[in-house]
């Protein structure tokens, strides 16, 4: 009897014990306020999920209009859009009404480009991003905006591409402007009511719309600055189909769910299809694949921030930060942070590499006042080494440099951001610091080429003098001789 208690107490404690582990709550509130203590985010709003279990969903911080960031607060998804975009276009192949292998003209008549390459893009080409057209290509930032999705299909008549169609992938907008176009014409109604019709109310996501529609409740958001976080508006351009999405971390919590099995919107079939690339590939049709099967998307509007990240465990993560593009994400970093929790680690807090950026950019605007005030105290000096103009002007072509950097600022950032091409307005919501140091390096460039090209023509106008008055007093001294 003694032998037969102690094994049923041997097995009630074995089985507890991993019960009560699996019970024990992430500390996901703790980690989140830690960041933004640690980095100064203003607010997030996160959700992280397990199977199809609710782990936590909630905000913090506030927006820029100082409302607190809660469940329920309705922010952008940026190009987390994507994915649903996808899924979108997967409903449609599934119901036979588009096939992903068929070219886009077949659907869009009206989707010509200057390259006649065009013409052998297919459906999943734009999924994927190897149709070819990218930024290099057709800049779409820096031009003009579309206002619907059938003018964003009508403009890239002027596009070229930068690669065979299916040969290489580049991460491009328009892609997933023209996959949007085509849901409209083949569903026959608008991008945005598909959307909410056909996903995002099947899924229970009923606080999910896009921009193009109402309510239009958006609150500024921030861009960072030497440590500062500035309340801006964002900035007027084309987001149909790539990266239009507004929605809350409770809805954001069913979307995650949704991947395991497709939410009864979408076949696992074709939930699988949509995560998983080409052989040789990293990106499948909305979602990146990453090492050892995670799956993630970011997201990045000029004042705010997404991510989502999957994790073969079973895990799902969301998160929208109210910081926009930078040299990195916010969101991205808090969810990176949040999925190795999950995983059992213990996540690292640290500095954005922007505000560690900005903290070097400042100290080198402190050097560029101070190296100008020196070279106008010193520039008589420098004046009276100059043996002629010609080596004068070679001297001072260093200070060209600054003013030439902030001209071609554009075009020397797309390198920073993998070839995505902006205006100059744009980078001051991305870099704000970069443009201000540089602004201020070329105002102290110009002060330092007025004080000693000012040293240079009093000097030599000195010189004259004196030469004219030595001549003077040799003529009279030969005068006097004679």
């Amino acid at each position: 009897m003694t032998r037969l208690f102690l094994v049923l107490a041997a097995l009630l404690l074995g089985t507890a014990t991993p019960a009560a582990a699996a019970a024990a709550p992430l500390d996901v509130d703790g980690y989140v306020r830690a960041y933004l203590d640690h980095t100064g985010l203003p607010g997030a709003a996160v959700a992280v999920t397990h199977g199809a279990d609710v782990v936590r969903v909630d905000g913090y911080g506030h927006d820029a209009a100082g409302t607190p960031v809660t469940a329920s607060t309705r922010l952008p998804v940026a190009s987390v859009s994507k994915s649903m975009t996808a899924f979108a276009v997967l409903q449609l192949a599934e119901a036979g009404r588009l096939g992903l292998d068929e070219p886009v003209r077949r659907y869009l008549p009206d989707f010509r480009l200057a390259d006649p390459r065009g013409a052998r893009i297919t459906v999943r080409m734009l999924l994927d991003q190897t149709s070819g057209m990218a930024d290099s290509a057709f800049p779409d930032l820096t031009l003009p905006q579309p206002h619907t999705l059938a003018e964003a299909v009508a403009r890239l008549r002027d596009a070229g591409l930068a690669d065979e169609p299916g040969a290489r992938y580049h991460y491009h907008n328009p892609n997933y402007e023209v996959a949007a176009r085509i849901v409209e014409v083949v569903a026959g109604q608008p991008f945005d009511g598909y959307l909410r019709t056909r996903l995002f109310a099947p899924l229970g996501m009923a606080s999910s719309t896009t921009v193009d529609e109402p309510p239009a409740d958006l609150s500024p958001g921030y861009v960072r600055a030497f440590g500062f976080e500035i309340p801006v508006t964002e900035p007027d351009w084309f987001t149909g189909g790539s990266h239009g999405v507004l929605t809350t971390a409770g809805d954001m919590a069913r979307w995650l769910i949704a991947q395991r099995d497709g939410g009864g919107v979408l076949s696992p079939s074709s939930v699988t299809l949509a995560h998983t690339p080409a052989p040789g590939r990293d990106y499948a049709l909305g979602w990146r694949a990453g090492p050892s099967g995670q799956l993630s998307h970011t997201g990045e509007w000029f004042t705010h921030t997404a991510a989502q990240i999957l994790l073969p465990d079973g895990y799902g993560i969301a998160v929208m930060a109210t910081t926009g593009l930078a040299l990195d994400n916010d969101a991205e970093t808090l969810a990176r942070g949040l999925a190795t929790l999950v995983q059992g680690g213990s996540p690292e807090l640290a500095l954005p590499a922007g505000v560690v950026a900005d903290r070097v950019l400042a100290g080198l605007i402190l050097l560029s006042v101070l190296l100008a005030a020196l070279g106008v105290v010193r520039a008589r000096r420098w004046a009276a080494r100059r043996t002629s103009w010609w080596r004068a002007g070679l001297r001072l072509l260093p200070c060209l440099v600054p003013p030439l950097v902030l001209v071609f600022l554009p075009e020397l950032m797309s390198f920073v951001f993998a070839g995505r091409q902006g205006t100059f307005g744009q980078i001051l919501y991305v870099w704000p610091g970069v443009v201000a140091w540089l602004g201020l390096a070329t105002l102290c460039a110009l002060v330092v080429v007025v004080g000693r090209v000012s040293a240079l023509v009093s000097g030599t106008a000195r010189l004259r003098r004196e030469e004219s008055g030595e001549t003077t007093g040799a003529m009279a001294w030969d005068s006097e001789s004679v």
